[in-house]
């Protein structure tokens, strides 16, 4: 099978979708062949509906106009390295977030950031995370090397892998979070008109919280204080907290082994962290950049937390603290045991597709 082009320039994706428009094909199909042939996120069903439009209108040119009026200061070199620098550091921020943290230096809107991410950083959203649209032929070797190794640990020791993993990671939790279109969905009759949803940002109030786990359930749950960050010391005291909880909680656990899987994220890849693993003589696990789609907490464990609390609304960090433990408490050992059981199924899907996104 052949690996999908990348790194095509826009121009020649817009040729393309202007000559399949002369033969009369439809923007699905037009869009499937440009995915089989580019790679997923090439481009959105969406713009090849657009440049249709535009081409059946007799539009000629592929490339975008020059805008009339006063030039965007928006989009300069150093306002998209400071884009860039913030999702280096964290990439689960979220359009807001990033308007925020630039100002006053740089001012930007929302849809600025969003260009800046996606056609200048060249990056969409897996697993609410910010990462590459187009994986390089370096990050799929990785994941595929990834998989393959995991795969191979899975073969040797068989189920009792799963015993020594121990998996997390960092994420922001709202104070409100807005009900997903599919919680928002309503039965209709077919004369009724779909129900009018006011567009509803996440709350200013939130807690980073921390979250370890293994197949059994939870093992530590972290919060930050607020005006604190997460650094590579921060991120050690949390990890002596975790040893201790693994201690506590899961006796004989520490004498297995424990195979520890987490991302690559600036304060778990410091040496002074890496250091700190070695003392604890934890197996580490190569989690692969821009992975999330392989990293449980991030394709499982967030992800149906976050829909748990869409809609709901908390007065402050205690309540929502304990909104957050009340459902962990209350999923059983197998929820655990599946969401980990995941990760093989995710890691033959990234091989079957050369390396590239496993999103479902």
């Amino acid at each position: 099978m052949e690996l999908p082009l990348t790194n095509v320039p826009k121009c020649s994706v817009r040729s393309v979708i202007q000559f399949l428009v002369a033969e009369n094909v439809s923007v699905p199909e037009i869009h499937r062949r440009l995915v089989n042939v580019y790679g997923e996120g090439v481009i959105s069903d969406g713009q090849v509906r657009k440049w249709k439009r535009e081409f059946t209108k007799g539009r000629t040119n592929v490339h975008d106009e020059e805008r009339s009026g006063r030039p965007s200061t928006s989009r300069v070199d150093d306002s998209i390295s400071a884009v860039r620098d913030l999702l280096e550091s964290d990439a689960r921020l979220t359009l807001s977030d990033i308007v925020l943290k630039v100002h006053p230096k740089h001012e930007l809107t929302r849809s600025s950031v969003y260009r800046i991410i996606t056609e200048d950083l060249n990056c969409s959203k897996v697993c609410a995370r910010w990462v590459p649209r187009l994986l390089s032929d370096q990050h799929k070797q990785d994941r595929t090397e990834a998989a393959h190794r995991f795969l191979e640990m899975l073969e040797d020791e068989g189920e009792s892998l799963y015993d020594r993993i121990v998996t997390g990671d960092e994420t922001w939790i709202h104070h409100y979070t807005p009900e997903s279109k599919k919680q928002s969905m309503v039965w209709k009759t077919v004369d009724q008109s779909a129900p009018k949803k006011a567009k509803v940002e996440n709350s200013a109030g939130k807690v980073m919280a921390t979250v370890f786990w293994d197949n059994q359930g939870i093992l530590l749950i972290d919060n930050l204080e607020r005006g604190t960050t997460i650094n590579a010391d921060r991120y050690c005291e949390v990890l002596e907290k975790l040893r201790a909880a693994i201690k506590r909680k899961r006796p004989g656990k520490l004498s297995k082994k424990v195979l520890f899987f987490h991302d690559n994220a600036r304060p778990h890849s410091a040496n002074v962290t890496k250091e700190l693993l070695r003392k604890f003589d934890w197996d580490i696990f190569p989690h692969p950049p821009y992975s999330p789609d392989l990293a449980p907490s991030d394709f499982f464990l967030f992800p149906s937390l976050k829909s748990h609390l869409g809609g709901r609304r908390f007065v402050n960090n205690e309540e929502l603290d304990q909104a957050v433990i009340t459902y962990f408490s209350q999923m059983g050992t197998q929820w655990y045991a599946d969401g980990l059981g995941k990760l093989e199924y995710r890691y033959r899907k990234c091989i079957e597709k050369n390396g590239d996104y496993v999103e479902k």
